[in-house]
């Protein structure tokens, strides 16, 4: 097995944009405040069990449901793709459950961190990238999610409104491009 620095950069980078913990962060800070505190290592620890549940045994349970990976890397990469039209354009297409007397697992834990959103792409780079990178992915975005979670005040301070909206943007167009990307190599497996 040759490890491939590129494979593990765009799988950080394209889970980085899903989960989209800084696009979050306006959320997060309204559920703290509302919430009294986030209890960070437990909503980080329960977003990753779910990450990582679903990238070992999420080909298991499509098989029960008669899919492929292909299948569901296209209908992914459809999900990917309004996901980064929604970072783009600020409209709201996927409507969070917001309701905070549900704690730090839900909403916070899934389906703000681990929402279907981040399931279907983690399934969708199953296609593409072997499980190891992906898993290398998930443990590095979950660093930067609980370092984000610990620093919520001190983020807000520094990047502002205007900080915070600029990064979501850029993460958008690379999501939209990284949606291309899997949907047009899925796609062609069907045409075999």
């Amino acid at each position: 097995m040759v490890f491939d620095l590129s494979k593990l950069i765009t799988v950080i980078f394209t889970l980085f944009a899903v989960i989209d913990i800084v696009g979050s962060i306006p959320i997060l800070i309204g559920l703290k405040e509302k919430m009294g505190s986030i209890r960070s290592m437990q909503a980080t620890f329960v977003s990753g069990i779910f990450m990582i549940v679903f990238l070992f045994v999420g080909k298991q349970f499509l098989s029960i449901l008669s899919l492929d990976v292909h299948s569901f890397a296209v209908g992914g990469s459809i999900v990917i793709f309004l996901i980064g039209l929604e970072m783009v354009l600020g409209k709201e297409i996927f409507h969070s459950d917001t309701n905070a007397k549900s704690g730090t697992v839900v909403p916070i834990a899934f389906p703000i961190i681990a929402g279907s959103g981040t399931l279907t792409t983690i399934m969708s780079l199953k296609a593409n990238y072997e499980d190891w990178y992906i898993l290398a992915g998930i443990l590095i975005n979950l660093v930067v999610v609980y370092i984000v979670l610990k620093s919520l005040g001190s983020i807000e301070r520094v990047l502002g409104e205007a900080g915070l909206t600029a990064i979501r943007k850029f993460f958008g167009v690379i999501l939209l491009a990284i949606a291309v990307k899997i949907f047009s190599t899925n796609l062609s497996a069907f045409m075999k």
